[in-house]
């Protein structure tokens, strides 16, 4: 009787192996689409697709424009629950503990708003809880779509009375995707500004950005190499409703690359997620962050610092010298 011919032993555990990995990627998955649903906001108490016509045509610009006209516009856009379709956007009160009023205020202080007048963009500012029957918050693709539409009129709105007016555009989180958004449409042709006018937009300053991609922009150290969460969660759309991961930007920020900065503190799943093509590294980052408040803590250097200063600090900062060095256009 011959001897039975055993089996190699990495055959047998290829299987298990193929299973245990295959099971690491579904819990990632799972991970990432919880937590991207409770840090898509910035913390306790208190898109859309670009829209508007490609516009490719070259407008002569006036030597001069109307008085009541700002040499620059700041253009603020805050996170989810910062802010309320009503509310009033030179004034913002409806929420006192904004992040961006710590750089909207300090910017109005600092110039008089003949220099920048500083529009803090009204809006819906929620993100509804899809797994939560009892949550009747608006969901994210509606919340982002109005913030872009009311967003993008106050360019298209300033720039046809204000032709000489330069830009700079801010954003936190959700804001941020807005913002970003705003950048890649313009910085590509596609809308908001004519192409010619690209040179307006000063700069763009985004923190906690839900699209970014490393290197794409100037990324302030320190800077994680992680994703966005809906670049890390683009293979998922439509999965979860009234939440579209809408993937990278296409065409990144085009011509305003250089100019838009981009803040995002190391474990913050909104900016630095892992893809779920590392299932491994996924489920040990999320594990880790789940007690983590990443997200809510950049006013603090708890989490984000540069040379000493946080997020926010930074972001003031290098808006108040974007502004003090704008072009000083002439006046009616």
């Amino acid at each position: 009787m011959s001897a039975r011919k055993a089996k190699p032993r990495g055959k047998r555990r290829l299987p298990k192996l193929l299973l245990f990995l295959g099971l690491l990627a579904i819990v990632a998955i799972i991970l990432i689409v919880i937590l991207v649903i409770t840090l898509l906001q910035p913390g306790p108490p208190r898109l859309p697709t670009p829209g508007g016509p490609s516009t490719s045509e070259t407008k002569e610009r006036p030597d001069a424009q109307s008085a009541d006209c700002p040499d620059v516009l700041s253009l603020v856009i805050p996170g989810t629950w910062e802010s309320a379709p009503d509310d009033d956007p030179y004034q913002p009160t409806a929420n006192p503990k904004s992040l961006m009023l710590r750089v909207s205020g300090a910017l109005a202080d600092e110039f008089p708003s003949s220099r920048t007048s500083v529009y803090t963009v009204p809006y819906i500012a929620q993100f509804r809880n899809p797994t939560n029957l009892t949550d009747r918050q608006s969901d994210y693709n509606v919340s982002r779509a109005q913030g872009y539409k009311r967003a993008a009129g106050k360019i298209i709105e300033t720039n046809k009375n204000c032709p000489l007016t330069r830009y700079v555009i801010m954003g936190f989180s959700q804001g941020a995707v807005i913002a970003g958004d705003l950048a890649s449409a313009i910085g590509n042709g596609r809308g908001v500004l004519p192409a010619s006018d690209q040179d307006l937009v000063l700069g763009v300053g985004l923190i906690a950005d839900g699209r970014r991609e490393p290197g794409k922009q100037n990324d302030i150290a320190p800077s994680p190499n992680g994703v966005g969460a809906e670049v890390a969660l683009s293979g998922m759309r439509g999965i979860v409703p009234g939440i579209t991961m809408t993937g990278a930007r296409s065409g990144g920020f085009g011509e305003l690359r250089d100019r838009v900065q981009s803040i995002c503190a190391p474990g913050d799943l909104i900016c630095d997620s892992p893809t779920v093509t590392n299932p491994i590294g996924a489920v040990s980052q999320l594990a880790g962050a789940i007690n983590n408040p990443v997200h809510a803590m950049y006013g603090t250097p708890r989490y984000w610092s540069h040379d000493g200063s946080t997020a926010t600090q930074w972001m003031y900062g290098w808006a108040s010298d974007v502004i003090r060095d704008a072009p000083r256009p002439a006046h009616n």
